[in-house]
Order: C-alpha cells, then sequence, then structure tokens
C-alpha cells in the first residue's frame, strides 16, 4: 500500500474516532484487510483506538491480540478503551501483562491506570503505579501529577493529594480542578473555597461546579451566591451549561432557598433530568408535595423518559415521610417506565415499604426482584433491624453471602446495627469478628459503636469503655452517646459521669449531649447535678430540636410540633387524650412517667408538659378523627427524634385498653404496640 494511501486512511479513522463513526471505521478495517497488505504497527494502534472511542472494546481487543508487534501506545490505547468503557480492572490486568512484558510505561499510561484506581477506590495499586511513576522521573510531570492529585482524593488520601499537588513545578487549570474537586469528595468544602481563592488559572465550568457543590455540602448560600454572581458579570453562558446551572439549582435547594432554586431553575434553556430532580427533590423534603409532584407532573409531560435516579429519589422522600399513599402511586407508574425496572428503584420501594412500616410489602417486592445488588440486600438487612428482627437480619445476611455478593462496610453497620437492636450479643460479637478478618474493609468508628451499644444493652459498660479506649480509630461523639445511653440504662453514675465529661468536653455546643446528660442524672434523681446540666445548656443559648410528628387523616398528612396548639382540632385533641388517660388510670393503674420532667415544678404542670409531645398529640388527633371505638384497627405515626419513657409506656397502655395496634417510627426504630407490649422489649 502506497504511504499517500495509507495516511489517508489512518486520516478517515481518526475522524471515525473523533465523531463516533463505528461503521465508517469497520469499513476502513475492511478495506485494509481485503487489500491483502498486513496491518502495520502504526496502522493498527489507529484501530485500536478507534474502536475503544466507539465503544466496541472487544473489536479493540481482537485488533491486540492479532498485533504481532506492539508498543506503548498500542498497550495504552487499549487501556484507556477498556476504562472509557467501565472495564477498570481490565486496564489494571493489562498494565500488569506490560510490565511483565519489558514494556515501560510512559505518562499516558501511568495516568490512565491512576485514573482507574481512583474510581475503584483501589489505593494499594495506586501506590504502586505512584511508585512506578517516581522510579520513571514521572512524577513530576503535569499529566501524572494531576492523576496523582485526583486517584488520592477519590480514595481518601486528601493528605497525599495536597503533597503531591505542592510538590509540582508546573501547574495547569486541571491541577487545581483537581485539588478542588479533591477536597469537596472529601468533605472538605471550605478548604475547597479557600483553594478556588489562591488559583492563579482562569476557573472553567468545571472548577466552577465544584466549588458550586462546596458550597452546598457546607450549606455556605453566600459563597455560592457569590460565584453566582461571578458566573452573570463574567458573562458565563450558565444557562446553555447544564452542569453549572444543574449546580446552582441543588445549591439553592441544599442551603434551604427554594425561591432562589425556582429562579434559577427557570432561567434554564434546556432543562437537564438533574436540574428536574433536584428541585423536585427540594420541595419534597420541605413538606411542600403539592408543589414536587405538580413539577413531576410537568416533567412527564415534557419527557416519558423519566431516569431511575428522579423515581429513586421521590420514592425516597416518600419514604422518609412515611407516606404510603403517595409511594404505591409512584409504584404504580414506576413499573410503566423502562426505567422502573433497574434495581435501584426497586430498592427504593422495599426501603418505601419498611419505613412505612409494612414489611410484608417489601419481602414481596424483595423477593420479585429481577437483580439484587449488595445495596438491596443492605435495604432489607436495615428494614429487619429498625424493625427489631434481627434474626431475621442475621438470616438474610448469610443469605447474601450465599448468594456469592461480598458485604460492604455499609452491608456490615447494618447487620451490626440489627443485632444491636435486638440484643443478639453472640451474632454480633461473631459478626464483628468476621469484618475484622475481611480484606479490603477497614471497620469505622460506627462499627465500634454498634458493638458498644451491644455491650451496653447487656450491662457490660466497662468492657465497651475498655473497646472504645484500645480501638484504632478515633472516637466520634456518636461513640459516647452511644455508651452514655448505656450508662443511663443501667444507672452506673460513676461512669457516666466520666463519660459525660468527655462528651462535653469534645462537643459542647450540642444541646442533645446536655439533654442526655440531664437526663442520666435525672432518671437516678440526682437533681442538683440534672438541674445544673440544663442550665450549663441554656446559659449556652442551646436549643434541641424540636419534637415532631406526624399521622396522615383521609389523605391528609398532619404534622405536630411539641407544646404547639395552632391544630384547629386542638380543643378535641387535648379532650381526648384526658379521656383515654382518665380510662388507663382506672382500668391499669397508670400514671405519668413525671421522674424525667423538671423537679421543680408541681405534678399537674409536669402531666400538661407531657400531654403535649408530639407523637401524644398526633395520635390524639387519630382518636379524635375516627372515635375511640377504633378496635382492630392500626394507627401509625412517625417522628423525627427518639420517642420518650412516658410516652412508650402511654402507647403501651392505649393500646391495651383500646385493643388498638399502634405502629411509631421514632428517629431509631419501630415500635409496634399491641395489647400492652411493644416490640422492642422496651429496650431502645
Amino acid at each position: 500500500m502506497l504511504l499517500n494511501q495509507r495516511q489517508s486512511l489512518v486520516r478517515i479513522l481518526r475522524v471515525c474516532t473523533k465523531n463516533g463513526l463505528s461503521d465508517q471505521g469497520r469499513q476502513v478495517h475492511c478495506f485494509l484487510l481485503k487489500s491483502g497488505s498486513c496491518l502495520d504497527l502504526f496502522t493498527s494502534n489507529y484501530l485500536i483506538d478507534m474502536y475503544s472511542k466507539c465503544r466496541e472494546p472487544i473489536i479493540a481487543h481482537k485488533v491486540f491480540d492479532k498485533m504481532p508487534e506492539r508498543n506503548v501506545v498500542s498497550w495504552t490505547a487499549l487501556m484507556s478503551g477498556n476504562v472509557l468503557n467501565g472495564d477498570l480492572n481490565g486496564s489494571l490486568s493489562l498494565f500488569s501483562e506490560m510490565v511483565r512484558d519489558g514494556v515501560n510505561p510512559n505518562e499516558f499510561t501511568l495516568s490512565t491506570n491512576l485514573k482507574a484506581c481512583g474510581l475503584l477506590n483501589a489505593l494499594e495499586k495506586g501506590l504502586q503505579i505512584h511508585g512506578f511513576c517516581l522510579k520513571m522521573g514521572f512524577e513530576m510531570m503535569v499529566e501524572v501529577g494531576n492523576s496523582l492529585v485526583d486517584m488520592y482524593s477519590k480514595c481518601g488520601g486528601i493528605s497525599e493529594a495536597e503533597r503531591v499537588f505542592g510538590s509540582m513545578v508546573d501547574t495547569s487549570l486541571i491541577t487545581w480542578n483537581a485539588m478542588i474537586a479533591g477536597y469537596v469528595h472529601s468533605g472538605y468544602g471550605g478548604r475547597a473555597l479557600d483553594m478556588f481563592r489562591m488559583m492563579q488559572e482562569r476557573p472553567d465550568k468545571f472548577t466552577l461546579t465544584s466549588l458550586l457543590k462546596a458550597c452546598s455540602s457546607i450549606g455556605m448560600i453566600h459563597g455560592g451566591k457569590e460565584i453566582h454572581g461571578f458566573l452573570v458579570r463574567s458573562g458565563f453562558p450558565c444557562s446553555s451549561s447544564a452542569t453549572i446551572t444543574g449546580s446552582l439549582v441543588d445549591l439553592y435547594v441544599k442551603c434551604g432557598d427554594l425561591f432562589g432554586a425556582r429562579k434559577a431553575f427557570d432561567q434554564i434553556k434546556e432543562k437537564t433530568m438533574i436540574s428536574w430532580s433536584s428541585l423536585i427533590l427540594g420541595y419534597a423534603q420541605e413538606g411542600d408535595f403539592v408543589e414536587a409532584m405538580s413539577l413531576f407532573r410537568g416533567l412527564r409531560e415534557l419527557s416519558s423518559q423519566i431516569d431511575s435516579f428522579v423515581l429513586s429519589g421521590i420514592i425516597g422522600v416518600f419514604a422518609d415521610f412515611a407516606l404510603l399513599r403517595q409511594g404505591k402511586q409512584m409504584q404504580a407508574l414506576a413499573v410503566k417506565l423502562p426505567s422502573g425496572l433497574e434495581t435501584s428503584v426497586s430498592n427504593s420501594m422495599v426501603d418505601m415499604y419498611l419505613k412505612c412500616g409494612l414489611v410484608d410489602e417489601a419481602e414481596k417486592c424483595f423477593d420479585e426482584m429481577q437483580s439484587r445488588d449488595v445495596i438491596s440486600w443492605t435495604v432489607m438487612i436495615t428494614g429487619y433491624g429498625k424493625h427489631g428482627l434481627g434474626k431475621k437480619a442475621v438470616s438474610v445476611f448469610k443469605q447474601m453471602l450465599g448468594h456469592k455478593i461480598e458485604p460492604d462496610d455499609v452491608c456490615y453497620l447494618a447487620v451490626l446495627s440489627a443485632c444491636s437492636h435486638s440484643g443478639l450479643i453472640k451474632e454480633g460479637e461473631e459478626l464483628f469478628s468476621k469484618l475484622l478478618e475481611t480484606p479490603g474493609i477497614k471497620p469505622r468508628v460506627e462499627h465500634y459503636a454498634c458493638v458498644v451499644d451491644l455491650l451496653g444493652r447487656a450491662g457490660r459498660l466497662k468492657e465497651g469503655k475498655h473497646l472504645i479506649d484500645t480501638m484504632p480509630v478515633k472516637p466520634n461523639v456518636g461513640i459516647w452517646q452511644t455508651l452514655l445511653s448505656g450508662c443511663r440504662l443501667h444507672g452506673d453514675i460513676e461512669l457516666g459521669k466520666e463519660v459525660s465529661e468527655i462528651l462535653l468536653r469534645i462537643d459542647g455546643n450540642n444541646p442533645a449531649n446536655y439533654v442526655m446528660v440531664s437526663n442520666l442524672y435525672g432518671q437516678a434523681g440526682y437533681w442538683q447535678e440534672h438541674g445544673k446540666a440544663r442550665e450549663v445548656g441554656k446559659t449556652k443559648g442551646l436549643k434541641k430540636e424540636a419534637g415532631m410528628s406526624w399521622v396522615e387523616i383521609e389523605r391528609e398528612v398532619c404534622f405536630f410540633r411539641s407544646g404547639e396548639d395552632s391544630h384547629p382540632l386542638t380543643p378535641r385533641i387535648h379532650e381526648t387524650l384526658r379521656e383515654v388517660e382518665r380510662r388507663m388510670r382506672e382500668e391499669l393503674g397508670y400514671v405519668y412517667g413525671l421522674k424525667q420532667e423538671m423537679h421543680d415544678i408541681d405534678d399537674e404542670s409536669k402531666e400538661e408538659n407531657l400531654r403535649a409531645h408530639s407523637e401524644k398529640l398526633a395520635i390524639g388527633l387519630a382518636l379524635a378523627s375516627g372515635g375511640l371505638n377504633q378496635e382492630g384497627k392500626t394507627i401509625r405515626v412517625f417522628k423525627n427524634l427518639r420517642v420518650c419513657v412516658d410516652c412508650h409506656e402511654f402507647i403501651k397502655g392505649l393500646s391495651k385498653i383500646m385493643k388498638i395496634s399502634f405502629v411509631v417510627r421514632d428517629a431509631v426504630r419501630f415500635h409496634s404496640f399491641e395489647d400492652g407490649c411493644c416490640s422492642c422489649g422496651d429496650y431502645w
């Protein structure tokens, strides 16, 4: 073949590669084979590149396998194709094979495989490739440095990423973007903004998108508005950039500014599924379901191809608010859409039924799933745990292992938490030992907290304290709160005082901690210390999160906050509650759990305080609306915080005298009350 003819064919291959024209590229390949001339190294490399970028990786491999001679370009082109087409492990395997064949990698080979390591979270392999970079003197090259920053950031090594960034002699906009994105990925939004202020390059859409995400992650609406202003002043074409506009909508939503989010959304010329879903979920999360569903209907009219992310997100919000009717409507829609068959949507449906208290329906959905991933199993395990069905959770975990699905750290956390809720000490300890022996998973402080909770429930508080003192990870606020709860339960004031001091030293501005400390002393009758803890919190101006409960009455979701009297039926609610309290006193000898209320106010005032708890108000409305004769029915109530001891005893008594089942979901678990008993066994 003449040189000029070969060069012309290579130019055609380049055009095919650039424009994704695989059919035309295949015609060139056929012509080359029919011409009788052997494919030389130069042409074969272009064919591999073309097939890889045209999403034809199998043909690219066939061309590679038939090559009598290969160079670093051949190997790198195939690796890049593997990464592009999602076969990240395939790229790393090729890298190992290339090195064994004695072919030295170049900077593009190293960059490609560092990208694969970052996407796989394969830090150990990334360290090995970094060693190659150092040995061959490539670390100082901009392309390799950028890839190292990106790899370390995605693998959780932000300190190593900073070190590489600081050692680079030459940097580019990509370098700065990689470091800013790394900070955002690692949860350091503030550092990302600081990096932007030091930046010496003009930002592009990738920089600005990362910065908007940084502001979203730390709730920094002012910083986000500054970036929005910069975009407007610089004449950046926001309306035509889907990533920028989507990030702007997401920023305003996450910062609670729905007006700003809607304004940014309305200015988008071509709205993407991401911008639609951000705004819809924003309205839903704020409880404005009417507007959320109105937007969703608008999206359906514009596009029949609603993706799984939108469906899963909306179902997830309905699950969080336990809106069963709306969740079932979404399920009816999902089965009509191609995306509704995706595993992520089925996972959300299972989660929705579990969070609405319908375990049987969740099991049915789970059994009917066409395919399951580790998230599917984790959702089911978590649900069983929340319902106090620890043995079922452990059984499902074992079934998952039988299906050859490897649990991740979240799955282990779910099953350990399930053991904790059900008091399965032996099973929990065995699973924790299995976790410690599992390669590739490092136990987090949350895993240790589950074991501390198990020990605390069993009264083995000193063992729990020893575990915290000797574990290889730094204790956080949550694990000390867990141990303090155990101290309160078993009345261990001595250890409780020690834990309280640690907790208030490391997290002295959290009102929940002062409530926990005051409850420890109040339950044991140490009223002076009880009052002191409350007073310190009050002096600091700290206010605990208000209790909120909700119940659905005749297709309307009614919300109550503790102590509020804004509902139009408030007088009837209190009258109903007094009536059932009277019956409980007469039939069961019920008295208010006054121990946790302030010691220096009279019992009548304490009773009024306890009657105004949000879950009682929600139950009062359900009884006032449906009447006191609802024998055999089930009333479902949902609360944002943990249910208190008095309300727990109240609902137990109520279920006995009224022959009504009550299902209460609080921040920790489900409580199923029936005939005077609770599924939690009075431990939650």
